[in-house]
């Protein structure tokens, strides 16, 4: 995929539209999740990236902003590590609480067992309850797979974007931005998104679906960087900063 277009002839409103705009901290309140719909609905963000608590607050706020901004939340957040039953369940009731898209990370140890028959069907688990709870609503709703790339290497990441394409995911995507990877000596080592994953993520899923990139875009730069690796997606807690650079 060839993003030279986005970065030569971006606007802001093209740049803002594939923003997801983020707050999951877990110390987050009600007023700084209405400021987050706020800034959400006066840019053009994509959606805002809650966590499930907030789906129903950030639905109700934005539809009496009357935006037309999607609604996305996280699941089996941050660690993966949940059961596949759990994160169906999880998902299945964020939709019906009024969630546009899902972002749900993979069973990372599974991963890096090779056990990638797992991962695909922890996937497709959620995959499934999510066409159900759609259905229901009568709403279109995607799935993004977070690998948490900074545990992968470039063998277990291309392995994993196969399964989530096999398993129906509409993305693919780097990092929950949470994560603590170490060095051997216990140095913590960067936990977000880089440029070299992203094109390697774009290159194992082709054309077939969305890769976006998360976890430490702060400026435009990082944020066109990531684009022309590929991304179509970008989750920041920096958007409006971001957008108010370009």
């Amino acid at each position: 995929m060839n993003n030279t277009f986005y970065t030569e002839n971006i606007t802001k409103d093209s740049l803002a539209r594939m923003i997801d705009h983020t707050l999951l901290r877990s110390d987050a309140k009600t007023d700084e999740i209405k400021q987050l719909c706020k800034e959400a609905a006066t840019f053009h963000f994509a959606s805002v990236c809650v966590n499930p608590y907030f789906v129903p607050l950030a639905k109700k706020f934005l539809e009496e902003l009357n935006a037309s901004v999607k609604i996305c939340t996280v699941i089996g957040f941050p660690l993966g590590a949940t059961s596949s039953i759990a994160k169906a369940a999880e998902a299945f009731d964020s939709v019906k609480n009024g969630a546009d898209e899902i972002d749900m990370v993979i069973n990372i140890c599974a991963a890096l067992e090779n056990r990638f028959d797992y991962v695909e069907r922890d996937i497709g688990s959620v995959k499934k309850m999510i066409e159900i709870a759609a259905g229901e609503v009568n709403r279109n709703v995607i799935l993004k797979v977070i690998l948490e790339t900074c545990f992968l290497n470039d063998k277990t990441i291309e392995a994993c974007c196969h399964s989530a394409v096999i398993a129906g995911a509409d993305f693919v995507k780097t990092s929950t931005g949470f994560a603590t990877p170490k060095d051997s000596n216990g140095k913590p080592l960067f936990n977000g998104a880089q440029a070299r994953h992203v094109s390697l993520m774009r290159a194992a899923v082709g054309d077939k679906i969305g890769v976006k990139a998360s976890g430490g875009i702060r400026t435009t730069e990082d944020a066109l960087t990531m684009i022309r690796s590929g991304a179509s997606r970008i989750g920041t807690s920096s958007g409006v900063k971001i957008i108010s650079e370009l």
